[in-house]
């Protein structure tokens, strides 16, 4: 569902568990855990290992190799891996509530919008008989467009319609006065997971490209349209230009680069030749201020929209309103859609069960989410957890407060607003403080597009009504039965859902090393953020601006090249690397979350040793912990989509992050020569 509320950019990672425990009765060699951890006898899975792989050639392989040999993928996954296992784990327990939801007359009036729109969604008999009607008023909308002014409505109605447009907006946050919202504006449009996918002669893509002109023929066709093939072929080509005009992924990500705000009177004067008030009229958006997040990238896209045949334009149109739509339309229209962003693009052999489908659609922030999350957190999320990781939260506070104060690279000016951005960092934990209010949203039994609508529409207006108001700080960019955490510079706040407070993340019965391994170097990652390259442009107050001497900050731009540099040479697949500056944040997250993490795991010790337990030493538990977090397997498309199209390295890399750690070679005995090893002046201490 295009988000259309006030959107949580998420600069996250799939976190990772870790638990608060005082360890420093650890004093023998007896285990001190209470009950029996869910992984093992302490909390990590030793059955997973190959320990035929030395540590320092493949950690990796050596935590979870045995696993990876053996693990079968099913055919409805790209990917599977600790995330995904907790995921199905989440999805199995919302299904439960859902179930007593539905087996029940006695509903209240969250609970009658819930059992409303999963039966709809279930109903497939209603579904295939409708066919491709619920959206043919957009398509006919569509057809009848006859200057750029009809066009630009048309765009300026994809948040409702579920069509894609070359230009996009969405409400976030002023980056210099967090406390108000602005309209922020850049180029989107594209069909396929990133510009590469249109513009490199590659082999893969070329074929990639070929399957989806078939693709887009195939769907223009259940709109009874004519001569598909060429039609498809010139959207293909439009599509291209649009990419052409699309800044690299990694230029995006530059925070200085897509800070451009500009006064909605300036609008026309600076972009001209668009119709922003058409556009803008469809949402109701009074935007008195606008952040143009990619400057060229939406003058190219307005050059395009004046420049590109009207017929052309329609057929796009088209076929990503019924692309977009597919999983809502009948099985026929779906399975088509699958064919493509399924098998040929990511892998997957088989679509997903319609009931997990129905429940990803009603967990969305700006779906039923909140209301399914409200339920989940009194039946799966005990308080205990909550209180132990809001200790947590504060030792790894404790930990990175003590090595800002030992960093040699920075200076005391620097350090003084580095502990007050620390000290300011809000954490949210489990579920919101003030839960989203459903009142005046309409679902039905059997209208399922009506019902996306519906609730596009309720979202939109809640939106269009906070514009003008002071941020809502209670907002909360992901729902509780999320698996996943994020931070958000604006707000300078780390939000931890209920669903990631699980093994393999977070056990409380597992042993103080595991949890620290785990979830606590996922706190890490995501304090880390706060100091990443982009996070740490902005100060205690969310406010971006320098906060640094030029020199310190010169010396984290060379430690955090030599990370990009260390990341560009990984090759899951040949000739494809990983990109070390696109997922240059999560890499700092990952390097400086674990080194925080460790610290507060050390502190906890108070100076004694951990016990042995099953022949692993602490450390060692420590950091198999954090390598299991990230064990995955994934389809070689699907890991070429995460190359191109996402911001973190592959799961195989993010487990090779503790090669930057003095602790991790003394730990497993990593030498010279090893695959792994980095000399001491090789390895990347920034935080």
């Amino acid at each position: 569902m295009k988000k259309t509320l006030i959107a949580i950019a998420l600069a996250t990672t799939v976190i990772g568990g870790c638990g608060l425990f005082d360890a420093s009765n650890n004093n023998s060699n007896k285990s001190t855990i209470a009950s029996k951890a869910e992984l093992g006898s302490f909390g990590v899975d030793l059955s997973a290992r190959n320990e035929v792989v030395k540590p320092g050639d493949d950690f990796f392989m050596y935590a979870s190799g045995t696993w990876y040999d053996h693990y079968i993928m099913p055919a409805d996954k790209t990917r599977f891996g600790a995330f995904t296992g907790l995921a199905e784990r989440s999805e199995t327990q919302v299904k439960e509530i859902i179930d007593d939801i539905t087996s029940r007359s006695n509903l209240n009036a969250d609970e009658q919008l819930v059992a409303d729109f999963y039966q709809a969604y279930m109903d497939t008999e209603t579904v295939n008989k409708l066919g491709i009607s619920p959206i043919q008023s957009t398509l006919d909308q569509i057809s009848a467009v006859k200057n750029t002014t009809d066009l630009t409505k048309v765009f300026g109605e994809a948040w409702l319609s579920g069509a894609k447009s070359p230009i996009g907006g969405y409400m976030w946050f002023n980056r210099l006065n967090p406390n108000q919202y602005e309209m922020s504006v850049g180029a989107g449009g594209l069909g396929l997971p990133d510009r590469s996918y249109y513009l490199e002669e590659d082999e893969r893509f070329e074929k990639t490209r070929n399957a989806y002109v078939a693709h887009i023929a195939t769907m223009l066709a259940f709109a009874g349209i004519e001569n598909t093939q060429v039609r498809a072929e010139q959207i293909l080509a439009l599509e291209t230009k649009i990419a052409q005009g699309h800044w690299p992924r990694e230029k995006k990500r530059n925070r200085d680069l897509t800070l451009n705000q500009v006064q909605r009177t300036d609008l026309a004067k600076q972009y001209p030749d668009f119709d922003w008030d058409t556009y803008f009229e469809q949402s109701g958006y009074k935007v008195p201020q606008l952040n143009i997040s990619q400057p060229e990238p939406i003058k190219a896209m307005i050059t395009l929209v004046n420049s590109e045949p009207l017929s052309v334009w329609q057929d796009y149109l088209t076929f990503h309103t019924i692309s977009g739509n597919a999983d809502l339309l009948s099985e026929e229209i779906y399975a088509a859609n699958f064919a493509f962003y399924g098998k040929e693009l990511s892998g997957q052999q088989e679509p997903r069960p319609r009931w997990k489908r129905a429940i990803g659609e009603m967990s969305d922030t700006e779906s039923l989410g909140f209301a399914i999350g409200k339920v989940y957190v009194a039946r799966f999320f005990p308080e205990s957890s909550k209180l132990q990781m809001a200790q947590l939260v504060e030792n790894l506070r404790t930990a990175l407060g003590q090595r800002i104060d030992g960093l040699d690279w920075m200076g005391e000016e620097t350090k003084v607003n580095a502990h007050a951005k620390l000290a300011a960092f809000n954490p949210k934990i489990g579920y919101p403080d003030v839960w989203q209010e459903f009142d005046g949203v309409t679902i039905s039994k059997n209208d399922l597009v009506g019902n996306i609508k519906h609730l596009r529409q309720f979202f939109n207006a809640d939106s269009v009504a906070k514009e003008l108001k002071k941020t809502d700080r209670n907002r909360w960019g992901m729902t509780p039965q999320r698996v996943n955490a994020y931070y958000n510079s604006s707000f300078n706040e780390i939000v931890f859902p209920a669903a990631i407070l699980q093994p393999p993340f977070f056990d409380p019965n597992a042993d103080a090393a595991v949890n620290y391994g785990a979830i606590g170097a996922v706190i890490g990652h995501e304090m880390g953020h706060g100091f990443d390259d982009q996070g740490s442009k902005s100060d205690a107050n969310g406010i971006q601006r320098n906060w640094w001497t030029d020199e310190d900050r010169d010396a984290f731009d060379a430690k955090a090249d030599q990370l990009v540099a260390q990341y560009n040479k990984y090759e899951p697949i040949p000739d494809n690397f990983v990109n070390g500056r696109n997922s240059l944040g999560e890499n700092i997250g990952d390097v400086g979350g674990l080194s925080m993490a460790y610290h507060a795991y050390r502190l906890s010790l108070n100076g004694k040793e951990a016990p042995v337990i099953n022949g692993v030493t602490g450390d060692q538990r420590f950091f198999l912990a954090w390598a299991q977090v990230w064990k995955e397997k994934r389809t070689e498309k699907s890991m070429l989509n995460q190359l191109r199209g996402g911001t973190h390295a592959p799961g195989r890399f993010r487990a090779q992050a503790p090669r930057n750690h003095d602790a991790w070679y003394k730990a497993f005995n990593v030498k010279p020569g090893d695959a792994l090893y980095l000399s001491e002046d090789e390895r990347v201490r920034i935080w």
